[in-house]
């Protein structure tokens, strides 16, 4: 084989699909990524994490359908060059005739590809590889392609803002590679995140000393500053400067010359109480010179995090340094609430104020760690009540990586109390463990009704208790509404579907909106 070849990327994505074991995909991919041409390096990074460098290509599942009904070709000859191109050419297409000419460009690439070929290309361009080899998985694999200690590659990705760079830096100049993606201003970083955690007794037990914040549901912000220049960004690093004027007052009348906090900005009430999430995002919805909604619905920023301040970077630094510059930077205000190495009463009192406040609940912190992207470190908790609900399972879609062969996501529905039958709400694989998985397996299949390529469809006997964050409006699901963080509690044997929540109630639970 050569490297470079969509042949490979193929084989490789499916051998990793196909493995259960963790270290199996990295050594897989590791040989694969030590074998490629650096040219080809960053978009065979970014189509093995399941992403097109190109971003959104304006294609849909049906011209997919179509594509995939050309005739596969006998023998490889597609490069990863070939598929960057053809993706390229895709999504340059915009205007009168533009619908066509995509389909008849991905038509075109669909029959140079072979039969497993063109399997990967279905679900790379639907976003269906669901393969196991996620970003953490990937990164993995090139610390060991490029022999360097993982925690230097996830460094690096969280500063540059993605893997795929940072992927050919190391393999191709090692650890000097790497000495680029240092923390600059303008430049955003991915952000720290929180695992969970039910109590406050837990939480001390996991951590050590930590620090207590108030767990705000307003938009995570990025805040940058040089001199008078001020910009935002996103926890998806997308810069909404534009759209928060309220933020760029507050920073730039900020002592300090050179700043990066972190927070979240969040739509406050007459009586000072946050207003639900989606009234926030009102805000990020317009454009930034409509000064209707700038007047209508202010927005507050709270910063709980420096990562940076004049000539000093603190992403090393452990958390209670960090906490004492922004304190220090802010000169106290607009910062979250927070309270340090509480006492057990303390803590208590600390987590029921935050509630009462409207807030979803408290963060925990340890004092002593760095900051680091995403939520590998478990160093930051959040503890907040879970609602429930108990829906019927109405299909479910085969897992794969380690749970190749198991039912694993499940279609989840209300019940419709005036129409009779079900609607459906959402999906969710998490929570389940691998015993379940195997009984739902099994049960599942018992009560199939029919199947396409990735869905086996059933009989809507199961109930199964879910808790969820919150309920949210959405166009995706035949409801109107969605649960955020759904996962699975337990299956209730005890309950029929006839018992089942209806989507009245389910509606009911929507935030509402403010009074004009």
């Amino acid at each position: 084989m050569t490297g470079g070849s969509l042949r490979d990327l193929a084989a490789t994505s499916r051998a990793v699909r196909d493995s259960r074991r963790r270290l199996d995909k990295i050594g897989r991919l590791s040989s694969f990524l030590a074998e490629l041409p650096p040219r080809a390096i960053e978009s065979a990074v970014a189509y093995l994490c399941g992403t097109l460098p190109q971003g959104r290509i304006g294609v849909g599942f049906a011209t997919v359908r179509d594509a995939r009904a050309a005739a596969p070709a006998r023998d490889s000859s597609l490069s990863i060059a070939d598929l960057d191109e053809a993706f390229t050419q895709v999504a340059s297409l915009h205007g009168p005739g533009s619908s066509a000419g995509r389909a008849a460009r991905l038509r075109a690439l669909f029959g140079r590809a072979t039969a497993d070929e063109q399997d990967f290309l279905v679900r790379l361009v639907c976003g269906e590889l669901r393969q196991g080899a996620l970003e953490s998985v990937v990164s993995d694999a090139v610390a060991k392609a490029a022999g360097l200690p993982p925690a230097r590659i996830r460094r690096a990705v969280m500063i540059a803002g993605g893997l795929a760079p940072v992927a050919r830096a190391a393999l191709t100049g090692g650890a000097a590679g790497l000495e680029q993606f240092a923390l600059r201003v303008f430049r955003p970083i991915q952000p720290m995140l929180a695992q969970s955690a039910e109590s406050v007794g837990e939480v001390r037990s996991r951590l050590g000393p930590f620090a207590l914040d108030y767990k705000l549901d307003g938009v995570r912000v990025q805040v940058h500053k040089e001199g008078d220049e001020v910009r935002v960004y996103t926890r998806h690093l997308r810069e909404v400067t534009g759209a928060v004027p309220e933020v760029l007052d507050a920073v730039r009348a900020m002592p300090a010359r050179r700043l990066v906090l972190d927070g979240e900005v969040l739509a406050l009430g007459a009586d000072g109480r946050p207003l639900p999430f989606q009234v926030t995002m009102r805000r990020f919805g317009r454009t930034p010179d409509d000064r209707t909604i700038l007047r209508a619905l202010p927005l507050t920023p709270f910063f709980f995090d420096c990562l940076a301040v004049d000539a000093d970077d603190l992403i090393d630094a452990p958390f209670r340094d960090r906490a004492a510059a922004l304190d220090a930077a802010t000169g106290g205000g607009w910062t979250i609430p927070r309270v340090l190495s509480p006492r057990p009463a303390e803590a208590e009192a600390f987590v029921d104020a935050a509630r009462r406040g409207g807030h979803e609940g408290v963060m925990a912190k340890a004092l002593g760690a760095g900051y680091e992207a995403g939520m590998r470190g478990a160093a930051w908790l959040k503890i907040k009540p879970a609602a429930t609900l108990d829906l019927v399972v109405l299909a479910a879609e085969w897992g794969s990586g380690r749970r190749q062969g198991w039912l694993s996501n499940l279609h989840l529905g209300a019940r419709d109390a005036a129409a009779g039958g079900f609607v459906m709400l959402g999906k969710t694989f998490k929570g389940l463990t691998d015993a379940t998985l195997s009984w739902q397996t099994r049960r599942l299949l018992e009560l199939e009704t029919g199947r396409d390529r990735y869905t086996v469809y059933v009989r809507p006997l199961l109930v199964v208790e879910v808790a969820f964050n919150e309920v949210q409006a959405s166009r995706r699901y035949p409801g109107g509404v969605a649960l955020r963080f759904a996962r699975v509690r337990r299956y209730r044997d005890d309950k029929a579907p006839g018992e089942a929540d209806t989507i009245e109630s389910v509606r009911a639970l929507l935030p509402q909106p403010p009074a004009p």
